[in-house]
C-alpha cells in the first residue's frame, strides 16, 4: 500500500471494512476486530490511527511478530493468514496495515479465558453475534445445514404419503414402501426427512417438509413463493397479482401402463401455471386448426432454472419467503440469504458449486429438476436470457439475499 492510498483510506473514515486502532490494544480486543471482519467480508485494520483518524503511529516494538504469533496464532480460530505491512507516513510516523479477506471457515471466534466468542461487523462497529447471526455463520461455513433442523409441531401426517411412496420405490429403489407408521418414521429419519426426539414421535425436518409436505407454510411460514405482478417498473402501482404459493416442491408421478406420468403439480409447476398469464401471451388462432400458440417474454427453461435455484439454495435461517416479481420491463427473483461461504457471483457464473441445502438439491436432482452438473446458471440462464433480450441477466448478492434480474425479451415460442 502506498502512502497516498493509506491517507485516502484514513480520510474516508471507519466503515464496515476498515477499523482504526492504537497499537497498545490488548490482544483479545484486536482479535475481536479480526474475527468480526473475517465473519463479514474481510477488510483492513490500521494500527497507529485514532478513532477520529488522527495518525499517532505505531509504538510497540516487534509489532509484526506480536500480531502474527500472539493475536492470530493464539486468539483467532480457526487459522487466518492475513497480509501485514507497514507504511511510512512521515519522518516520525508509521502505520501498520493488516489486510484479511472474507473467511472461508466461518464462524471465526476469539478464544480467551476458556471461552469462544463470535463477533460480527455492524456498520463500523464489531459486536457479539446474536443466536440468529451465529446460526447463519455456521450455515455459511458449512457447519450447519439448516435444512436438517426439526420443524416443531410437525409429524408423519404432514407429509404426502403418495409422493414419498413414489420417491422410495421409483427413485430410491426400495422394493416396497414401509408397512407401518413406525417403519415409515424410521426410514424417513434415515433419509433426513424426519428427525427423532427423546420426548415423543419424530418430527419433520425442514427438507422433508418443503419437499414432501402437504402445506409446508402451515408449519414453516417462510416456505413457498411470494409472487407479484405489476404494471409499472416499480411497486408503487397496484399489483395485478399478489399471492403466496404453497405446496411440496416435487410433483407427484404415477405409473400408467409402464410409463411415469405427471399426476399432480409440485410447487415449481404451480408457480409456472400461476405466473404464465403475466409472463407470456397467446397468439391468435392459427389456420383451420384454430390452435393458439403461447409465446414467452422470458425463456421458459431459464425461468424454471432460476426458480429451482432459488428454492434449492435459499437460506432457511431467514424468515422471508422467496419473492418473484414481474414488472413491465423485467422479472426479479429474490432468494433469502447471502451466498454460501466464500462463493461470489463471479464463481457462481463460472460454474463453481457450493450447495447450501445438499439434501434438497439431491432430491431435486433425483427428479430431474436440477442439472446433474450444476451448470444451469452458466449453460441455461445466461445464454437463453441473452438470446431472448439481447441483454445480460444481472445477479446482485448482498448479506441478505441473492437477486436475479431478467430483462424482458421478445416473445419466444413455448
Amino acid at each position: 500500500m502506498t502512502r497516498s492510498e493509506l491517507l485516502e483510506l484514513i480520510a474516508n473514515g471507519e466503515n464496515s471494512g476498515v477499523e482504526f486502532k492504537r497499537d497498545d490494544i490488548r490482544p483479545e480486543q484486536l482479535a475481536k476486530e479480526v474475527v468480526a471482519l473475517a465473519n463479514f467480508q474481510g477488510g483492513k485494520i490500521l494500527l497507529g490511527v485514532e478513532d477520529d483518524g488522527t495518525i499517532t503511529g505505531i509504538q510497540r516494538e516487534d509489532l509484526e511478530p506480536w500480531v502474527m504469533d500472539t493475536v492470530f496464532g493464539r486468539y483467532v480460530h480457526p487459522m487466518i493468514l492475513p497480509f501485514y505491512e507497514e507504511v511510512q507516513v512521515d519522518d516520525t510516523h508509521r502505520v501498520a496495515v493488516i489486510s484479511l479477506t472474507q473467511g472461508t471457515a466461518k464462524p471465526y471466534v476469539v478464544r480467551h479465558n476458556d471461552r469462544e466468542d463470535i463477533y460480527v461487523r455492524v456498520g463500523s462497529v464489531s459486536r457479539r453475534a446474536t443466536r440468529e447471526q451465529q446460526a447463519r455463520l455456521f450455515a455459511l461455513g458449512g457447519m450447519l445445514h439448516a435444512e436438517l433442523l426439526p420443524v416443531s409441531g410437525s409429524g408423519l401426517g404432514d407429509l404426502c404419503h403418495e409422493r414419498l411412496t413414489d420417491y422410495l420405490t421409483a427413485v430410491v429403489g426400495d422394493r416396497e414402501p414401509p408397512a407401518s407408521d413406525l417403519a415409515w418414521e424410521k426410514r424417513l429419519c434415515g433419509l433426513g426427512f424426519m428427525v427423532e426426539r427423546e420426548d415423543g414421535s419424530p418430527v419433520c425436518t425442514i427438507a422433508g417438509l418443503v419437499l414432501f409436505g402437504h402445506t409446508p407454510r402451515k408449519l414453516l411460514p417462510q416456505a413457498g413463493i411470494r409472487w407479484m405482478a405489476f404494471d409499472g417498473n416499480d411497486k408503487t402501482y397496484k399489483a395485478l397479482d399478489d399471492r403466496l404459493i404453497d405446496g411440496p416442491m416435487v410433483a407427484l408421478w404415477r405409473e400408467d401402463n409402464g410409463n411415469r406420468e405427471l399426476a399432480e403439480n409440485g410447487l415449481i409447476e404451480n408457480f409456472i401455471d400461476i405466473a404464465r398469464p403475466f409472463l407470456s401471451e397467446e397468439t391468435e388462432p392459427l389456420g383451420e386448426t384454430m390452435r393458439r400458440e403461447r409465446h414467452w417474454y422470458y425463456p421458459l427453461d431459464a425461468l424454471r432454472e432460476a426458480v429451482i435455484n432459488a428454492l434449492a439454495h435459499r437460506d432457511w435461517t431467514r424468515y422471508e419467503e422467496i419473492e418473484i416479481s414481474r414488472y413491465s420491463n423485467r422479472l426479479e427473483i429474490i432468494s433469502p440469504g447471502a451466498l454460501q461461504n466464500s462463493m461470489t457471483v463471479e464463481k457462481m457464473i463460472a460454474g463453481q458449486r457450493s450447495p447450501r441445502n445438499p439434501l434438497v438439491v439431491d432430491v431435486l436432482r433425483d427428479y430431474g429438476y436440477v442439472d446433474a452438473r450444476g451448470m444451469g446458471v452458466r449453460n441455461k440462464i445466461i445464454p437463453l436470457v441473452r438470446e431472448s433480450s439481447g441483454a445480460e441477466p444481472v445477479f446482485q448478492a448482498t448479506e441478505d439475499y441473492l437477486k436475479l434480474i431478467i430483462p424482458k425479451g421478445q416473445v419466444m415460442g413455448d
